[in-house]
């Protein structure tokens, strides 16, 4: 919903996100590398807009691409036109990668150290290509309703067998486009799609089979990669001799120099436009042209699209002034320190923090926490994937540095995910798997890769093409490890979602109510036999306290009632005028008599009205009668007629 309020909280959010980064690189600044940055006031700008930008855009996904999405996907869903949903798949997954900006940098950058044998644009088609199969696949895995982790083991193998014929300069690059293609835009429109379909599909549950396409889009790509660098390496020569020139410290600098101009920015937000523009169109050919429908809530749609526009240019402005700039700089510096333990502890930290405040992460777990029905906390589940992103940059960083295949090490993270599948509970198994393509994008992206190619191209002995690509596949596969021990940890806690703790308290309650049924059965003895019967019947105490004079006058107008049976206890009672001095009084002698008479609760009636009749209570008030109800009878005797 389109509100102020709504904003407000949503930037609160925002830069609570943005603390995590900001403390990791004044520590690393002002501790490790003890210096302060010339454009330390620019980058603080930055990352205000950075938390700007974010919470602008989290409120067009929520207004804009959410609602059209699903809308779309229940539209399809509702008409039963399986082919237009695969279509509309199809061009969502391919219109939305192939002007994704993260791929569009790491595609030039491979195509700059292969020696001319791979071409950026051939390789952005391959990888879009994939993702338009990949949502294919998944959504006809949601029409039909199969298990995910089939698709996802099957595709694992796929990989693994892919990658044993597959020449080592392209394996880090192909696992690495594997989490490059899942942008800050795709993400959430592809959410919306298989949630869209799980929640209209008759027997399909939007947390089982909703989720599971994002994980699908990381997978295929790495598998068709793997045989596009099989045939160029195979069948073409080298066109040009790669030069990869080691970072210097002035290099560093001038990369980090942001021109923040006018045009810069206008150039920018043209290009975002340009990213949007594919899914915008897609949507208007889909719901006019094949559904020829107008779109609800037109004004309110196009009011969010164009806050994704800007939150995501000014997100990307403020991340170029904010971040990139001490980020780049950094990365030469600590590559000139002896201590690797420096270089571990950057990555863990910077992994942690980047997908913290990673946009496309926080609208999944938002939606992962919706339609669980509070289940999963989303900023607990984004904590467990910060955490795997960080711990699988400190391994891939740990692999440049030390050296190794990587397919020894993503083959081993692997067979762990396959063996927590059939561990997790089935709830969290599809939002681990897209766990792993949410993180690496916007933010994550540039920040991990340039660390990679930055460790590959100063430490010596390494290749930037065949170690320097990696990082990104690490932060990949490590948080679909982390997320299935949440969900692991969650159950074994015990941990229920709205819906089940209201359940489970009206369980309570009608397990209460029927102890206190079960405890009206009464056990009456009958007179004249040694017999007795358990009766399902409700009883009650009658209290008589009237003067000792007027006991058998009480007791006649209780037994005319119906009463079979008194307790009769001493006692002493004071009125109101004689309460103001008693302490002469409390050892006075027994003055009144306590009748209690058990009884069925529908006779109670009767015999306090008989007794308020025959002693004149209510007009004297020479005595007090009451009654409550009473459980757990045992001994009571009464005659048969009376049962």
């Amino acid at each position: 919903m389109l509100s102020f309020r709504t904003f407000l909280q949503l930037l609160k959010e925002s830069f609570r996100d943005l603390l995590p980064i900001v403390l990791v690189i004044m520590f690393f600044q002002l501790a490790i590398i003890q210096s302060v940055p010339e454009n330390w006031l620019s980058t603080a700008i930055g990352l205000a807009i950075v938390g700007v930008g974010l919470a602008v855009f989290l409120l067009g996904l929520e207004v804009g691409i959410f609602p059209v999405g699903e809308g779309l996907a229940s539209e399809f869903a509702r008409k039963g036109s399986t082919a237009w949903i695969i279509i509309f798949g199809f061009m969502i997954g391919f219109g939305t990668t192939v002007a994704e900006p993260a791929l569009i940098v790491i595609a030039q950058k491979a195509a700059s150290i292969s020696a001319g044998r791979i071409d950026a644009t051939t390789l952005r088609m391959v990888v879009a290509f994939s993702v338009g199969f990949a949502i294919v696949l998944g959504v006809w895995r949601i029409i039909k309703g199969h298990p995910i982790h089939y698709y996802i083991i099957s595709g694992y193998i796929l990989v693994v067998a892919a990658t044993a014929f597959s020449p080592s300069e392209i394996v880090g690059l192909a696992y690495d486009l594997g989490g490059v293609t899942t942008s800050t835009v795709t993400v959430p429109l592809v959410a919306a799609l298989g949630i869209g379909l799980a929640s209209t599909i008759k027997g399909r549950n939007p947390v089982l089979d909703g989720f599971g396409l994002i994980a699908f889009a990381s997978l295929t790509p790495m598998i068709f990669v793997q045989f596009y660098g099989i045939i160029v390496y195979n069948f073409f020569e080298p066109s040009q001799i790669p030069h990869i020139a080691p970072i210097t410290e002035e290099a560093a600098v001038a990369a980090a120099e942001y021109n923040f101009s006018p045009i810069e920015i206008l150039k920018g937000l043209v290009g975002v436009v340009m990213d949007v523009a594919p899914i915008l169109a897609i949507i208007l050919f889909f719901q006019y042209i094949i559904l020829k429908k107008p779109i609800e809530n037109l004004k309110q749609v196009i009011i969010g699209f164009g806050l994704v526009i800007i939150g995501l240019d000014a997100f990307i402005v403020g991340l170029e002034m904010g971040l990139f700039s001490v980020g780049e700089t950094m990365a030469f510096e600590l590559t000139q320190y002896d201590s690797n333990i420096i270089i571990y502890s950057f990555g863990f930290l910077i992994g942690f923090s980047t997908t913290m405040a990673e946009p496309s992460l926080t609208a999944i777990a938002k939606k992962a926490k919706e339609i669980s029905d509070g289940k999963i906390n989303d900023f607990i589940l984004r904590l467990f994937v910060a955490l795997g992103v960080a711990i699988g940059i400190s391994l891939g960083a740990y692999r440049i540095v030390v050296g190794g295949e990587i397919v020894y090490y993503i083959m081993a993270g692997y067979l762990f995910v396959i063996v927590l599948t059939f561990l997790a509970p089935k709830y969290i198994i599809p939002i681990a798997y897209d766990s792993g393509g949410v993180t690496t994008s916007t933010v994550t992206v540039p920040l991990v890769a340039a660390l990679g190619l930055g460790l590959a191209t100063n430490i010596p002995g390494r290749d930037p093409l065949i170690d320097g690509f990696g990082l990104i596949a690490f932060a990949s596969l490590f948080p679909m490890l982390t997320v299935m021990l949440y969900g692991l940890i969650t159950e074994k806690m015990g941990v229920k979602g709205e819906h089940e703790k209201e359940q489970m308290h009206l369980d309570e309650i009608r397990h209460a109510l029927e102890d206190v049924h079960n405890m009206e059965l009464a056990t009456i003895n009958l007179q004249d036999s040694n017999k007795s019967h358990s009766y399902d019947m409700a009883f009650s105490a009658v209290h008589v306290i009237v003067p000792k004079e007027k006991t058998e006058e009480a007791l006649l107008a209780a037994r005319d009632a119906g009463a079979r049976g008194v307790t009769i206890m001493e006692a002493h009672g004071m009125g109101l005028e004689q309460m103001e001095n008693f302490y002469n009084r409390l050892h006075a002698d027994t003055t009144d008599a306590n009748l209690m008479f058990i009884t069925k609760t529908k006779d109670v009636d009767k015999i306090i009205r008989s007794i308020m009749d025959r002693l004149d209570i209510t007009g004297e008030g020479n005595g007090l009668t009451f009654a409550y109800p009473v459980t757990h009878i045992k001994g009571l005797r009464l005659k048969t007629d009376d049962l």
